[in-house]
């Protein structure tokens, strides 16, 4: 790739036409053609705010930047992959304020986790949440949590202003047995990673450079409630470089009641994709299904922390992944050092069949006495 082409890029991305162009991933066929333009891109002399636009993922080799459509007809096609930089939702579907449920919601006792806690409780085990951030004043989670990271504003802390990400991160880890819910592992430390908005919409970019943070920061379970319906190369190659790393990559299936597919990145093999059950230990009818899915977990009307120390019930594939990242964190601290291939294998071996003449036969419902118990076999 020429040094002009470079520029070209790079004038275009920082021009006042870049605010209406697409915003686009850009990878490098060749290594020397990233580190040229990584180059070119750290001496370009343009105002910060213009530079701003240009996004670096080092994880992945690669830059989102925005790219009008006559700058990508023009592309050196042979030196660059182009793709677009779509934007992911969180996946839950309904949610209203409840009172404060004092001990052990339903769903963290349907898992059979409080059964485990004599052996396991999540000590030390790290999970990165891949979110909206978190709410640091909740009370339930002031135990829980680690350091995170805004991605959408570096100077500050990822606090919440959506409401998913707390509610996550209480299903995966509140500890305030007294006066408040516990999680599924109460002794585990979640670390929020601030990708989403508000509006609990986010970039591919943003949740590659979750990523990355959460494997330089040493995760080890990394919790990603969230989807999207196309396929992405650049999430791709963020989660099996993260499964390289020995990072277990937990991911919600989708809300869209759909037989046959799911969203990605549950639907990509290096992770482990969740559905979502009810309290009869039936699919959720909101649910993604089929064969794509690992395993499923209560994700119907489940109540956990939320903004300003408040609490709320959610629904959604969401709500049953914090469930399967949470017994994860349990099977860990069991048992130090396993993979995401044998965390995986375990999960799927120890799972309850499920209720329903229509159930699928292969997957059934996360069962954390049975993942302890597999792990001693």
């Amino acid at each position: 790739m020429d040094r002009s082409a470079i520029l070209r890029l790079l004038h275009s991305a920082t021009s006042p036409a870049a605010s209406a162009a697409k915003r686009r991933i850009v990878r490098f066929r060749q290594h020397s053609d990233y580190e040229r333009f990584l180059l070119e891109w750290s001496n370009f002399d343009k105002d910060p705010d213009a530079m701003a636009a240009i996004r670096h993922l080092p994880f992945i080799e690669a830059f989102s930047l925005p790219v009008t459509s006559e700058l990508l007809a023009a592309a050196p096609a042979g030196g660059i992959w182009v793709e677009n930089d779509p934007q992911v939702a969180v996946h839950a579907v309904v949610h209203k304020p409840a009172s404060r449920e004092k001990g052990i919601p339903w769903g963290v006792q349907e898992i059979r986790a409080p059964q485990a806690w004599s052996s396991t409780t999540g000590h030390r085990v790290k999970v990165g949440i891949i979110d909206t951030g978190v709410d640091f004043s909740h009370p339930d989670l002031k135990q829980s949590l680690g350091r995170g990271i805004n991605l959408l504003n570096r100077g500050t802390l990822p606090h919440d202003d959506n409401g998913h990400g707390t509610h996550i991160a209480g299903t995966i880890a509140a500890a305030n047995q007294v006066h408040g819910m516990i999680g599924v592992a109460p002794r585990a430390t979640v670390h929020p990673v601030k990708a989403f908005d508000h509006n609990g919409s986010a970039f591919v970019s943003d949740i590659v450079l979750g990523i990355d943070w959460c494997v330089r920061s040493g995760m080890d379970i990394v919790n990603m409630s969230f989807g999207m319906k196309t396929r992405s190369k650049s999430l791709l190659t963020a989660v099996n470089n993260a499964f390289n790393a020995g990072v277990i990559i937990v991911a919600s299936s989708g809300n869209d009641g759909k037989r046959k597919s799911i969203d990605y990145p549950a639907r990509y093999p290096q992770t482990i994709a969740v559905g979502a059950t009810n309290r009869l230990r039936r699919i959720a009818p909101f649910s993604n299904r089929g064969m794509y899915i690992d395993v499923y977990a209560p994700g119907d009307k489940i109540l956990s922390s939320w903004l300003r120390g408040k609490y709320n019930e959610m629904s959604g594939t969401s709500m049953a992944t914090s469930h399967v990242s949470g017994a994860i964190a349990l099977l860990l601290a069991y048992r130090p050092g396993m993979s995401p291939t044998e965390i995986k294998a375990v999960v799927k071996r120890s799972m309850l069949p499920l209720r329903g003449t229509k159930a699928p036969r292969l997957t059934g419902e996360l069962d954390v006495m049975r993942m302890l118990q597999a792990v001693e076999r």
